[in-house]
């Protein structure tokens, strides 16, 4: 049975010393600063990437891997016998899924499967760790599409960020359009739903009562179960962010928490201040 690899894109932003451990493949985005062009989490970390958001006039942009970026590393991964697992951002967020796809048309004898993750930052980062676990646990290829498939079903996420303009100007605002331009104060929650775009979950007014609101949220989606929760913000750790995390510490029922840094593509379009919180069972 081949050893499966796993393959994976920056905006799953897992930090570097977990890929390495885990043997994670990873293709990056790039971040485009007028004429500057970086590589996502590897020329540009993500308190660099706030640093220049801050001092830039204007807003950066984004593009994808092309399928050549992606051809170079399955041809590598299965020239040294490896079956491939490549696990990537929504595609209704970004055209990189599909250039995976491309890349594996082109190795018509590898084993490879490309799965759209279906979500981003990391909620991606936890179906890729999970196939990483299952295949350093000597998973075959298909066991760990099945384990990425039930986690990807599994996962439940909850957003905010400070300001719809980001996610509106970057295109990426999805189901949540109609709440752009809404009265002052009011926070929309927001998820990634199954067909992985953004929605809004509900509008409160202010931000303690939209942690509450999450709170209440996660004890609905899994009643009396211990979580494994994520929290990912951007880098300077917001009063919003200092509070959500109180609150999932003295609400919920969590086994295993981590904090994760919102990278700097999916900060472009998120904007500063965004925090999210990915929960699955323990």
């Amino acid at each position: 049975m081949a050893k499966v690899a796993v393959v994976t894109d920056s905006t799953a932003d897992i930090p570097r010393e977990e890929r390495e451990r885990l043997g994670i493949e990873m293709v990056p985005l790039k971040v485009h600063f007028g004429d500057e062009v970086y590589l996502d989490n590897i020329d540009l970390t993500p308190g660099q990437f706030y640093q220049k958001l801050r001092a830039f006039d204007g807003l950066p942009t984004t593009s994808q891997p092309s399928p050549g970026d992606f051809l170079e590393v399955y041809k590598r991964l299965a020239e040294s016998g490896h079956a491939i697992v490549s696990i990537h951002l929504s595609s209704a967020m970004s055209g990189t899924y599909q250039s995976a796809q491309l890349a594996r048309s082109m190795l018509p004898d590898a084993d490879i499967t490309v799965i759209d993750g279906r979500s981003v930052t990391y909620g991606l980062g936890m179906l890729v760790v999970g196939a990483a676990e299952a295949a350093a646990a000597g998973a075959s290829s298909r066991e760990v599409v099945e384990r990425v498939l039930a986690l990807r079903k599994a996962v439940r996420l909850y957003f905010l960020v400070d300001t719809l303009e980001y996610l509106h100007k970057g295109g990426r605002i999805g189901r949540a359009a109609a709440l752009f331009g809404s009265l002052l104060n009011i926070k929309p929650i927001l998820t990634i739903d199954d067909d992985g775009v953004i929605s809004p979950v509900e509008k409160v007014r202010g931000a303690k009562k939209a942690i509450t609101r999450i709170g209440e949220r996660i004890l609905a989606d899994f009643p009396n179960r211990p979580l494994e929760v994520t929290l990912a913000v951007t880098p300077g750790f917001t009063e919003t962010a200092q509070d959500l995390e109180g609150h999932l510490k003295g609400t919920l029922d969590i086994r295993r928490f981590r904090i994760a840094e919102i990278g700097p593509v999916v900060g472009t379009h998120a904007g500063p201040g965004a925090a999210g919180v990915f929960v699955l069972p323990a």
